[in-house]
C-alpha cells in the first residue's frame, strides 16, 4: 500500500515532500509499537526508482537582496495606508530578520523587546525546534524610511495592536479583519504581488515567501559576514544548508584569468 502510494504521487510531488511523508507513516508505527512499513524492501527500492527517476533537486527560489527591497517599497508605499504599513513592515522584518514565513506570521506584540538600539523578537517555535524552545532574533535600526524597527513600531501604531499577532488580514477597503494572524500563504502574495508589479510575472513565479529569507543569506555572504555570523540570524545549526546560498556568492567573486 505505501509502496503504491508512492507510486501515485510520484509525479505530482516532490521527492523531498514523499521522504516527509514516509517519515510521518514509520513514526506513526513506531509510537504504536508497530512494524514500520517504510522499512520493508518493496517500499526502499520504490523510493530508490523515483530518486532516480525524478531526481532530488529541491526547487529553488529566486533571492531578493537589498536592491530588490528597495524597489519593492516603492511599490508598498502607492497602497492604501494601511495595507502599505503591514506590507512594508512585513517585508523589511521578513528580511532584517531572515525568517522564514511560518515564522514571520507566528511573532506576537507580546514577543517585542525593545532596545535603544533595536527590536528583540522571540520565536518561540520553528521548523527546527518543534519542541518550542524558542530563540530570539534582533533587529538592528537601519538609516532612513527603510529601516524594520521603525517600519514596524508604525505599522503596530496606525492599526493599534498591543497584543497578538503581529501581522494580520486586510480587506480591500483598508480595514484590518480579525485578531487571527495571517497565513504563511498569504507572506508569499505579498512577495509575489510586489515581485510582479516591478518584475513582471515571470519573476513573479520565481520568489516566495522563503525568498526574503535566501535574500538576507545571499546579501550576508556577498558583502562578507562570516557564516557564524549569518547562523546567529538564521538559526541554522551548521554551515551545509548556508553552503546553498553562499558557494553562488563566492563563484560569481571569481576573478577572471585572461
Amino acid at each position: 500500500m505505501v509502496a503504491e502510494y508512492l507510486a501515485n504521487f510520484a509525479s505530482t510531488n516532490a521527492v523531498a515532500t514523499l521522504q516527509h511523508r514516509l517519515i510521518a507513516i514509520h513514526r506513526a508505527h513506531i509510537d504504536k509499537h508497530l512494524p514500520s512499513p517504510v522499512m520493508d524492501h518493496l517500499v526502499k527500492r520504490t523510493m530508490q526508482g523515483i530518486r532516480r527517476t525524478m531526481g532530488t533537486k529541491q526547487r529553488r527560489v529566486t533571492a531578493l537582496v537589498k536592491d530588490d527591497l528597495l524597489e519593492m517599497m516603492v511599490y508598498v508605499d502607492q497602497q492604501l495606508p494601511l495595507k502599505a504599513a503591514r506590507d512594508k513592515a512585513l517585508l523589511l522584518i521578513g528580511f532584517a530578520g531572515a525568517f522564514r514565513r511560518s515564522e514571520l506570521v507566528g511573532l506576537r506584540y507580546e514577543d517585542i523587546t525593545r532596545y535603544d538600539t533595536g527590536l528583540e523578537l522571540l520565536l518561540r517555535r520553528s521548523k527546527t525546534d518543534q519542541e518550542g524552545i524558542g530563540r530570539t532574533v534582533f533587529i538592528p535600526h537601519a538609516r532612513g524610511s527603510r529601516c524594520p524597527v521603525k517600519a514596524l513600531l508604525t505599522w503596530l501604531d496606525i492599526a493599534g495592536i498591543e497584543s497578538g499577532p503581529l501581522f494580520r488580514a486586510i480587506n480591500r477597503h483598508d480595514q484590518i479583519v480579525g485578531e487571527k494572524a495571517l497565513t504563511p500563504q498569504s507572506v508569499a502574495l505579498i512577495v509575489k504581488s510586489a515581485v510582479r508589479v516591478i518584475k513582471g510575472d515571470v519573476a513573479a513565479q520565481s520568489v516566495a515567501g522563503h525568498s526574503l529569507r535566501s535574500g538576507f543569506v545571499t546579501e550576508a555572504a556577498t558583502v562578507g559576514l562570516q557564516s557564524y555570523q549569518i547562523r546567529e540570524q538564521t538559526g541554522h545549526t551548521s554551515d551545509v544548508t548556508l553552503a546553498r546560498y553562499i558557494r553562488p556568492v563566492a563563484k560569481r567573486k571569481i576573478p577572471s584569468l585572461l
